[in-house]
């Protein structure tokens, strides 16, 4: 059994061996009842001591993967339940919601999944802050937040914002429920059925079928390695005069790619000229390599509203996520945030304020940034020798977005599936519904196997039989 330990990865080596061992389990099909190798083997095998060995599987146990049996060592758990959560959220998602959100099929890898691996979650620094603020802060347990949410939460929002150069007073921040809350809260308050904005193509799914639900027209704009297309964005604005630009200004969802400075001015320019509001969506700004420009850093006539999430870094289920806007603006966010729910969980803003106010945070996103780097150099290693091509080079962030030069796109989906990957639906990131050839891929999910030999596999001028 190799589990691959990096001895010069942050990560620590206990986590690895976690990754290590969830990975062997999945990607092996290994059956419940089933016994792991002993611990002085794997130890023996892998260059470990015992004692990390024997962590790891504490750790795999009180995750439900492993059960400990006297004189058997630890065996490979069975399922809790024979209906997962996939399968009970399909009839709630719409189609294109569905393709985006979950991506999947039982046992399919997920190559155009939305976030990371349940092997990548760190959950001892997480745990440690959940149980001090149920032992220290008993009225986070019971109470409402505040309507603008904690102010200690804002507090740090607003200092990690500053390292972006985005300067936020504690009346210009709201905490949401999340990114998709947040969007949620802007499309209710300025806009109504009619009204026309511009969404980006390829763009998020998500957000296509928020707009739709409130009856929000969408306009196309083409989404280019450097940004929205100018010339095509500038027509749209002079034919339509639509009220709003939705945009992923780094690490764009599903393209991977990021504002250069130059289209970053073109944009505020063109804001001021047609009376744009522009709506900044950049949950992955924690995994951003190198330097940035921000919209909201260069903004200077308040037009630009930034929509920032922890969720992707984090936890999916500790749902925290913010608004920057004028003070104005954040007043009516927050009164239909208080009309619509009552405001967020307290409990769980608490509980990332301290993460924050440790520095578990910021080592946390670190660690997977320097994870997703390596990950994501050897994903269009691999895509390269496949021949596929690459819309841009990403430099951070989960996705690359790329196509197999094979003429039968029918044949790359079944190559996928023979190989045990399920890849998004054609039409998953158009707003109109429009199929393409091109594929989300997460780079987090790249190295795997499946995804090597599925790679391997659509190389047109190696074609592997099966």
């Amino acid at each position: 059994m190799e589990l691959r330990i990096d001895r010069q990865a942050m990560v620590p080596v206990v986590q690895q061996i976690v990754d290590g061992l969830t990975d062997w389990i999945l990607q092996s099909g290994v059956p419940p009842a089933t016994r792991l190798p002993s611990v002085r083997q794997i130890a023996r095998g892998n260059l470990l001591s015992q004692s990390c060995v024997v962590e790891a599987c504490e750790r795999l146990v009180s995750q439900g993967v492993l059960t400990a049996r006297q004189g058997a060592g630890f065996v490979v758990a069975a399922s809790p339940s024979t209906l997962n959560a996939d399968e009970e959220l399909t009839p709630f998602l719409g189609r294109h919601a569905w393709c985006d959100a979950v991506c999947a099929v039982a046992g399919g890898l997920k190559l155009g999944a939305g976030g990371l691996p349940q092997s990548w979650r760190e959950p001892d620094d997480l745990s440690y802050a959940l149980r001090e603020v149920a032992r220290t802060d008993m009225a986070s347990l019971f109470n409402y937040s505040s309507p603008l949410g904690l102010p200690a939460l804002r507090e740090q929002i607003a200092k990690r914002l500053k390292t972006l150069n985005i300067e936020a007073r504690s009346t210009q921040l709201l905490s949401t429920g999340g990114a998709s809350h947040a969007l949620d809260l802007i499309v209710r308050t300025l806009f109504k059925a009619g009204d026309c904005v511009i969404v980006e193509t390829p763009g998020y799914a998500p957000l296509f079928e928020l707009l739709r639900l409130h009856g929000v027209r969408m306009l196309e704009v083409r989404r280019t390695p450097s940004g929205p297309d100018l010339d095509m964005l500038e027509a749209l604005l002079r034919q339509y005069q639509p009220s709003a630009l939705f945009i992923n200004s780094h690490h764009h969802n599903p393209t991977g790619s990021c504002l250069t400075p130059a289209v970053a001015q073109h944009i505020l320019q063109l804001s001021k000229t047609y009376d744009l509001r522009v709506i900044e969506d950049d949950v992955y700004a924690d995994w951003h390599t190198g330097n940035g420009v921000r919209l909201a850093a260069l903004d200077d006539d308040g037009r630009v509203i930034y929509v920032g999430s922890f969720s992707k870094t984090l936890s999916s289920s500790l749902r925290v996520g913010f608004v920057v806007a004028e003070s104005e603006l954040v007043t009516r966010l927050a009164q239909v945030k208080m009309i619509s729910g009552l405001g967020c969980s307290r409990f769980c803003e608490a509980v990332l304020a301290s993460l924050m106010a440790t520095g578990a945070y910021r080592k946390l996103v670190q660690r997977q940034r320097q994870r997703l780097n390596a990950d994501r150099a050897a994903a269009l290693q691999a895509l390269e020798d496949a021949e596929w091509e690459i819309f841009g080079k990403p430099v951070g962030g989960l996705f690359i977005w790329a196509r197999s030069r094979m003429n039968d796109q029918e044949g790359v989906r079944q190559q996928a599936q023979r190989c045990g990957v399920v890849l998004s639906a054609a039409d998953a990131y158009s707003p109109s519904g429009e199929t393409g050839d091109w594929h989300r891929i997460n780079v987090a999910y790249a190295c795997d196997p499946r995804a090597r030999q599925f790679f391997r596999s659509t190389a047109v001028d190696r074609p592997q039989a099966f």
